[in-house]
């Protein structure tokens, strides 16, 4: 992946430094991602919901930092899931393809070793509906046994004995 450092005004045009990046990157198969370092800055100093609207006045969706991170997951494939009990919620990083198993084992090893079964709700439905009750009333809450591939953003609640 090629990170090109531009100028604000640069990130709708195509410049000769942005096009000799993309010819080199072309040739190697590889990504490319267009940041500002100053507008980076800019945002960084912030509050977070100043963030987006500034973000969009410059005609972008998403900060160039979030973009080499969505870049750099897919290239090396990678997904996020996330386990959550009332207290707290972490996010955890597996490989692209895995079963819930292994995932779960990147948690703790005894939840790889013991898998039951997964508990399985997407973040976009729960951020979405604001609980687990809400999702079960949707039926979106969903069982899955040891062959299941964890989605990027998937809700985890394990099931395992040891």
């Amino acid at each position: 992946m090629y990170v090109c450092n531009v100028h604000e005004k640069h990130y709708a045009s195509e410049t000769d430094y942005i096009r000799q990046v993309r010819e080199i990157a072309a040739k190697e198969s590889a990504k490319v991602v267009l940041i500002s370092a100053e507008v980076e800055a800019e945002v960084a100093e912030l509050p977070e919901e100043e963030r987006l609207p500034f973000l969009r006045e410059l005609g972008l969706q998403e900060s160039g930092l979030n973009q080499v991170i969505r870049e750099g997951y897919d290239l090396l494939q990678l997904v996020t899931f996330f386990t959550v009990n009332p207290k707290e919620l972490h996010a955890w990083t597996a490989r692209k393809g895995s079963t819930a198993p292994v995932a779960a084992g990147v948690v703790h090893t005894d939840f790889e070793k013991g898998f039951i079964r997964a508990e399985v709700m997407k973040f976009v439905d729960l951020d979405r509906l604001g609980s687990e009750a809400a999702l079960k009333e949707h039926g979106l809450l969903h069982i899955h046994g040891k062959d299941y591939l964890v989605d990027d953003g998937d809700v985890m609640y394990v099931r395992f004995n040891v």
